[in-house]
């Protein structure tokens, strides 16, 4: 048998299993009980909630969770961005936590992260009165602003530096507002008297870092590194990142040990070295990918729809919930989490097919065709790619996939149309995004207005709801007509 060289795209990537000298991560059980908990939130666009309209969480949703009056998102550009201490005091007042719109800025993850985690720490099935009122309260905040580097929003504030693009000069500050949020959460909550503590941080940055040619790109004004090297300065500068952040923190809410921090993994280089972060600080975790929800495609401000990059409302809600189910499973149940991530592939001995071994959070694997679309892409005697899965060789041809099976509760078949060559080098890919063809288009219409905003009806010609029943599920489109011509 020949190991294939593995990559994979847009999910937990295949990284070495480093071990770090610091010891595991053991958390505080106390923290996650107090009467007030802090989710700090940081990164850029998908953090922020850029084209996650119209928002979804409008009102109280009954959990008893908060934010600030201020809002879920405390940095806003033109208030007070370099001195945070200087915000009024009495937008500072916890409220129920919601979804505002600001702009281009809709949903956040915060209200599915908050809420799942006080069902899970919570009788989910408790009179809304009741819940309401039982602690743990959660409290988010997100400090951060779309297209930052990670060194534009740490303590280093490159964004104020000289050398920073006048366009992209908007006053920094972002980390020092984190910082001043938990001493207005802290204040807040001993006049309430209550206990406050942070219990995760959430980091979900990397896109802008990425280089041109799959390296790292440290500041706007530096060249890239290459792969790996520029992962590996990545890797070191998240870990960096998180131990500063936690310490600051610490020294403010007076709470003991390290902050831990819970990571989703983006497209691109800086997605690897999350997991490489991931892999060597125990105090980080890798969620997973948020390929699978709905993109801001579906998502309508200004006449128009979102760039595919970023997360519909619903998306960014669901994500949110997952986000919440890991630090969960993490804090309160003491799991060592790992997300879905291949760990082995290789080539079966008659070369028709090649085997890949994951690692499954909740055995065993499943591929699912009713909620989530096969992902396929037809080709000749085969898919040029199925179920997300694509293997090619070292001229970039593809080969020809004919299924893909479930061998064992981890272990996933692909069976090829031909033969691999002997001697030859390839590479799978997985989290391809095809979900093949569904019709043909015979109109083009303009549909209800929703939301304030115009929508678009695509009128397919025949019968095609069984086609198009999973990539409903999957929020992929929101409705759809039949036409019968």
């Amino acid at each position: 048998m020949k190991n294939l060289s593995l990559f994979v795209a847009a999910v937990a990537l295949l990284a070495t299993q480093c071990h770090s000298d610091e010891p595991g991560f053991s958390p505080d059980p106390t923290v996650i009980k107090r009467g007030i908990v802090g989710l700090w939130m940081m990164g850029q666009s998908l953090c922020d909630g850029s084209e996650s309209l119209p928002i979804v969480t409008p009102t109280d949703t009954g959990w008893g969770n908060y934010r600030f009056k201020r809002g879920v998102r405390t940095w806003v550009y033109g208030d007070h961005v370099s001195t945070p201490e200087e915000r009024p005091a009495e937008q500072f007042g916890f409220t129920p936590l919601t979804a505002k719109k600001y702009g281009g800025l809709g949903e956040t993850i915060a209200n599915g992260l908050a809420d799942h985690l006080k069902a899970a720490s919570t009788r989910s099935d408790r009179h809304r009165i009741s819940r309401e009122k039982e602690a743990p309260h959660f409290l988010t905040a997100y400090a951060g602003q779309g297209g930052r580097f990670i060194d534009e929003l740490s303590d280093v504030d490159q964004s104020t530096d000289p050398r920073t693009p006048t366009s992209r000069q908007h006053g920094g500050g972002y980390y020092q507002t984190s910082l001043d949020d938990a001493r207005r959460a802290r204040g807040q909550a001993s006049s309430m008297g209550e206990d406050f503590a942070i219990a995760a941080l959430i980091w979900m940055q990397g896109e802008a870092n990425g280089g041109p040619t799959g390296g790292i790109v440290p500041a706007r004004w530096e060249t890239e590194i290459t792969r790996p090297a520029g992962q590996l300065w990545y890797r070191d500068r998240l870990i960096d990142y998180r131990k500063n952040w936690s310490n600051d923190l610490t020294r403010i809410t007076g709470q003991a040990g390290e902050i831990p921090m819970f990571t989703y993994q983006t497209l691109g280089p800086a997605g690897e070295a999350q997991l490489m972060a991931a892999d060597l600080d125990p105090n980080i975790t890798m969620v997973g990918p948020h390929y699978m929800v709905p993109s801001a495609v579906n998502s309508r401000y200004a006449g128009r729809h979102g760039d595919p990059i970023h997360m519909s409302a619903d998306g960014e809600r669901w994500y949110g919930e997952q986000v919440g189910k890991v630090i969960h499973r993490v804090l309160t149940k003491g799991e060592t989490w790992q997300p879905l991530r291949p760990q082995k592939a290789w080539i079966a001995t008659d070369r028709t097919s090649v085997l890949v071994n994951f690692q499954v959070p909740r055995p065993p694997l499943v591929l699912d065709e009713t909620f989530l679309p096969r992902e396929q892409y037809a080709m000749g005697d085969g898919f040029h790619s199925l179920y997300g899965f694509q293997i090619r060789d070292a001229v970039r041809a593809v080969s020809a996939i004919t299924a893909v099976e479930v061998e064992s509760p981890t272990l996933i078949r692909i069976r090829l149309a031909t033969p691999l060559k002997e001697g030859a080098t390839f590479t799978l890919n997985y989290g391809l995004p095809y979900s093949g063809r569904v019709g043909t288009i015979a109109d083009i219409q303009t549909g209800p207005e929703l939301a304030g905003q115009p929508t678009t009806d695509l009128l397919l010609d025949g019968t095609v709801g069984d086609e198009l029943q999973p990539l409903l599920a999957e929020g992929a489109l929101l409705r759809y007509q039949h036409a019968h011509r």
